[in-house]
This record gives C-alpha cells, structure tokens and sequence, in this order.
C-alpha cells in the first residue's frame, strides 16, 4: 500500500459536515458457449468508441456489448479498448491478461478526445461468428421536445417507453449534437465563456459538450451513510477536493437529482481520506476494515436500489483524492472494472483507465479557500528558471534533489526554504515549476504553478493530468520522464522565450477550471469534474433488458 504521506504537504485535515429518441428496445440475443450451453440473465451495457487512442478520429468501430451475469462478480478487468467486442463470454486468463496489459502498459498520459462519440450503430460480429445487430436508430427522428414527451420512431407497433429509455434518447441528442459540433459549423452563443485556443483539443466540441452537460446531466447522490465517513470530507488539506465535491454536489440545485428515476449517474458519496482517519487502524497495515465498508455500503445500495445490478455499477461514480482511492476501489470488482473512478491518483500502472476513469487535480487548500493564491507577475518578472522545494517523498524527488540542489542558480532546488523565504513567493518569481510525484503521481504543486502563473514542469512516469480529455497539456505545459532529469536544464532552456510567452499566455487563460469557488461557478473545477464524469457517461449505453442463453 502506498505511504501515507502529502506530497511534502502538511496533512491537517478540517472537514465540512453537511446534512447527512429514437427507440429504444429489448431485443433477445442467442448466444453459443465453447463448452456448452448455459442459462443465465443480466443487464447489457453498450460502449461506444467515445474516447478514441486516435486524436480527433471519428471511428466506426462495431460497438462493444458487455454482458455480465448479475450473480456473478468477475476479477478480470473489463476491456474496453475500442478493437475488442465481447458479447457475454467469461474472459479467459490469456484475455485477462491481454486486457491487463493494455490498461497497465500506458506509459505517458494518453490524449482522449472528447468528441470521438460513435453515433452510428453498425452490426457487431464477436470473434465467434455470432451477429449481434440490432435494429436501425434513426437519430434524426428525434422529437425537438426537448423533455422528450414524444419520440418519433420508425416503428408499426407504437409503445410507451420507459424512463431510462428516455433517459438514453436523451444522451443520444447530445452524442448527435457533440458530433456536429466535431464537423464544424456551428456557432455558440456563451454569455460566460466561450473556450477557445490551442489548450483544447478541440474548443468548439468541449463548449458543446458542456451545453449539453448544463441542458440535462442528472446526479443522484444515494442518501445512506452517516457522516464522518460518508457525506463529509475533508475541505482544508491536499486532500480538500473530496470534501469540497461531496459538499457542493450535495448542495447544488442544478445537477443534482432528487429522483434517481431521472438521474443518468449515481454517486457513492464517501470519502476515503476520512476512512483512513476513522476506520483505518493507524500503523495496522490491515486494509480490511475499509474493504469492509466499500462493500457493505455498494451491497447495500445494490440491495435497496436496482441501479447498480442494473449496470453492475457502469453508471455510478466514486471520488477519491486520497492515495488510497485505486485500493479503495478494488474493495469491489465492479466498482474496480465497471464505475467510473474520478481520481487524483490517475496512475495508469495501478489500473486507472483513462478510457472510464476521470482524472482530477490535488488541491492543496489550507485556509478552505484559493484567497489570496491566484496571481503572478508577467513572464519578464520571473528571474528564476525553474523553482522546487520539498522534502524526500517517494522515489523521484531524491533524483530531482540529487541533481539539482543547491547546484545552479538558475534551478532553485531546495529540501528546506530559508528562513522568511516564501513558498508561493518563490513561484511567483520563476518560470517553470517544477511538479515531481511523490509516492503517488498527483502532486498539488501542479495547481499551485496555474494559480500563481508559473508553467509547471510535470515529473512523472504512468501520470494521466486532469481533464485531459479537454485539455491539451503540452500547449501549457512541460512534460519530463524522470529519466530527463539530469537534462532539466537544457530542455527549459530549449523553450524559446516567445514559445515560453505563449504558454504562459495559455496556462492564465485556463486557469478558471483549475479554481476552487463557493458556490462553484461555470467551467471551474467543480464542473469539470462533472464534465468528465459526464463524457464518461456518454460512453455507454444501458439497457434493462434480460437475455438468456439457449441450453
């Protein structure tokens, strides 16, 4: 298990407490078993090819259906690599294996374009032979009532459909819209902000995105559990983001649904870092107890609510910043291979999947507010070349401080800082910053470079940086494999000074969806954490219908 520390931060918690279409059809599917056949029923969960490998390719991958007995809890990771079609059969060890390795093998941030949502829906033919098609949607046949009373659809035999049917025809409208935002001609009024420039992938399909997220993203937060382990969080530490997310989704009128019948993802709203405080026994290095209350908890929502055996949990969320979230999460496979993980850890050598898993940035907030941090000089003020003070905490920040300290003038590496030297001053005087990982990849200095103005200087092997599914990291931003450190100073110096100007430029301009506001406003880092979740959502496609195999 990972070290308990903070990234050299002090780890003094103070908690917030708060009151604890198209049609759409059921179709049956028959599908051959190497060894025979087997009855069994469960819910079906499409995937579309959503997040692309591909930067802004549209891709007419057949769709992927995963189909899982809800009796049976599998250990193997779900693979949704875009190739892979599985129609309900057990995945082998060789292709646990295989699907293992691709999750594991990522060693940069991989870029994930928002706008590769797959509309069509091509016949699926599994590696068996079998075909899995299923009849044409029409998106176009869509009502233009947006509440979706009325769904025109080609069909003889008229129905009434059902609310998650409804809910599905809705998240259809938006891929359509997202896509023909991708295609180009649209033109968005904003009378907040309208994202524009290299830092995103692609700004007119991020804005759309985000329309569409505001027009009808729908969270239910189950109400079960009792604080200080569930609807609370720490809000003054590096861990505040999952006290601060718990608090705001809690109390937010927009997005938050009272009626999980309307609500398109769920959350488990506990926060681990408080697990780890009152659950954990200190120094035991016993993970039980809270594996304990992960599983308690999901079965008891499971058991009280059909959505998560509905979708074994494909649209429920939890939040974790703490570096215990991945092992938290591993309490349950179907929260492991299933959920969406939104965390801070997004280490892709410990299984975090950029394709379902949502990156977000460490926060630091030591007051609970960003008061009095944001802001910096302009590039011609900043003397320092590179700036980083810490202490030894995990294995890449001995190498930093090895090579680098008290070793150049112009790479201000310090252990300890004088006596009267500011931490934050220090960052305000320098151009880049440097953000080497601790025992875990997030590291606070990443967000405390945006909101002082300093370019950051990511040190880091498996990271994937937040938001990367929007954001073009390497427009305003460094990059360094721990193996580059010696060579830290030739590659800042091999920016040029106009190239430095316009990352700077590019980092202030961005810096809104790194900031922490109460209440939240648009495009900060309360939205986009939701914007992720919700891209993530788009993705898949549940269905409540129930299948068997012919015997």
């Amino acid at each position: 298990m990972a070290n308990l520390g903070d990234n050299g931060h002090s780890k003094k918690m103070v908690t917030c407490r708060f009151p604890a279409s198209v049609k759409l059809f059921l179709f049956m599917v028959p599908l051959l078993m190497v060894s025979g056949f087997v009855a069994f029923s469960g819910p079906k969960i499409y995937t579309w090819d959503f997040i692309s490998d591909q930067l802004w390719m549209w891709r007419n991958e057949a769709e992927k259906m995963i189909s899982v007995s809800q009796g049976k809890e599998s250990e193997g990771v779900v693979d949704l690599h875009p190739t892979v079609v599985v129609v309900g059969v057990q995945h082998t060890e060789k292709e646990k294996a295989t699907s293992d390795d691709f999750l594991l093998s990522r060693s940069s941030a991989p870029a994930i374009p928002v706008e590769a949502i797959h509309l069509e829906e091509p016949n699926a033919t599994t590696e068996n032979g079998l075909n899995t098609s299923r009849s044409e949607i029409t998106v176009a046949e869509f009502s233009r009532n947006e509440t979706h009373d009325h769904i025109s659809v080609k069909s003889q035999d008229p129905r009434e459909y059902s609310k998650l049917e409804r809910l599905e025809a809705g998240l259809q409208k938006a891929r359509v819209a997202i896509k023909e935002a991708k295609d180009g001609n649209q033109t968005l009024q904003d009378s907040d902000h309208v994202p524009q420039g290299p830092m995103y992938w692609n700004a007119r399909v991020f804005h759309r995105s985000y329309l569409e997220m505001e027009k009808q993203f729908k969270v239910f937060v189950y109400r079960e559990g009792e604080p200080p382990v569930f609807h609370n969080g720490p809000c003054k530490s590096i861990y505040s983001m999952e006290g601060n997310f718990i608090h705001m989704m809690e109390l937010d009128a927009q997005f938050r649904a009272k009626d999980p019948e309307k609500a398109h993802v769920f959350f488990l709203p506990f926060s681990v870092a408080m697990m780890v405080q009152f659950v954990y026994v200190r120094n035991s290095h016993d993970f039980k107890p809270i594996r304990r209350t992960v599983t308690d908890y999901v079965n008891l929502v499971a058991g009280k609510y059909p959505y998560w055996n509905r979708s074994l949990g494909a649209d429920h969320f939890m939040l974790a910043c703490h570096d215990w979230g991945p092992e938290t999460s591993f309490s349950v496979p179907h929260l492991a291979n299933n959920a969406i993980r939104a965390l801070c850890n997004a280490n892709t050598s410990e299984r975090f999947n950029p394709i379902k898993d949502v990156s977000f940035p460490e926060i630091n907030l030591q007051t609970g507010s960003t008061k009095g941090l944001i802001g910096g000089p302009s590039p011609s003020k900043r003397p320092i070349l590179a700036f980083f003070a810490g202490g030894l905490h995990g294995p890449i920040r001995p190498i930093v401080l090895e090579h680098w300290e008290n070793k150049d003038d112009d790479i201000q590496v310090h252990r300890y800082l004088p006596k009267g030297v500011s931490y934050y001053d220090m960052m305000r005087k320098s151009k880049f910053c440097l953000c080497p990982s601790g025992y875990e990849v997030a590291s606070p200095r990443v967000v405390e470079a945006f909101y002082t103005g300093c370019v950051p200087v990511l040190i880091s092997d498996h990271y994937v940086p937040p938001f990367s599914d929007v954001l073009n990291w390497k427009t305003f931003s460094v990059e360094v494999p721990v193996k580059d450190i010696p060579k830290l100073k030739e590659i800042l110096n091999s920016i040029s000074p106009r190239q430095y100007i316009r990352m700077q430029r590019r980092l202030v301009k961005i810096r809104r969806h790194f900031e922490v506001n109460s209440p939240p406003k648009r495009y900060d880092v309360f939205h986009m954490i939701l914007h992720s979740i919700w891209l993530r959502r788009l993705n898949v496609k549940i269905q409540e219908d129930l299948f068997l195999i012919p015997r």
